[in-house]
């Protein structure tokens, strides 16, 4: 949790080509509400890394719940403000005991069962998500000030290589929380994207 993080970022955000042209004529973004997203609610960019994020539009074309018909993306800069950050001790440490505060409640209630799971898969996250969100309603119920974005960073995929530390689908995500934090939207040009 900080505001340290350097001054702005490219973020890119993977969708319909109807959608990123709604996005680059000035519509707003939508944040997405999903009981399994990976940072809780937010408004989602691959930092630094337009190709993982057409890949993943391409991706949700294969899915048979897709609104994607012809994958595109949007490039954005954005800041992260007031940051929840995976990649630190102070967030890690956050989201563990916000879990652990999560896990008493439910168990006091006499709810244990209603505590939700992450998939095997790790793609639909679902304890992830309520933890994180869970976390943003306690601040909010206490008057703490809210964070603006939520990053991490994610394994993803097979090994580049036998017993590889590497993945092919490691990412750096960002979820924003604060559409204040979004200072811009552009098309990406085809050789940036390789």
């Amino acid at each position: 949790m900080h505001d340290l993080a350097p001054g702005l970022l490219l973020g890119y955000h993977g969708c319909d080509e109807a959608v990123a042209s709604r996005l680059v004529s000035g519509e707003g973004f939508r944040e997405s509400q999903n009981d399994f997203d990976w940072l809780g609610h937010g408004i989602y960019f691959w930092e630094a890394n337009p190709k993982r994020a057409l890949d993943f539009a391409k991706e949700q074309l294969k899915r048979q719940s897709s609104t994607v018909s012809k994958p595109s993306l949007v490039g954005s800069v954005v800041s992260l403000g007031y940051c929840l950050d995976l990649t630190t001790k102070a967030g890690l440490d956050t989201v563990q005991s916000t879990y652990e505060q999560l896990r008493k409640t439910v168990e006091a209630a006499g709810e244990s069962h209603k505590l939700p799971a992450n998939h095997p898969d790790l793609l639909r996250r679902y304890l992830d998500c309520a933890v994180i969100n869970h976390l943003h309603k306690i601040r909010e119920a206490t008057e703490e000030r809210p964070f603006d974005s939520v990053r991490g960073v994610f394994i993803e995929g097979k090994e580049l290589y036998p017993s590889s530390g590497f993945h092919h689908k490691t990412h750096i995500q960002i979820a924003i929380r604060n559409p204040k934090c979004i200072k811009g939207v552009f098309r990406v040009r085809p050789k940036d994207i390789d």
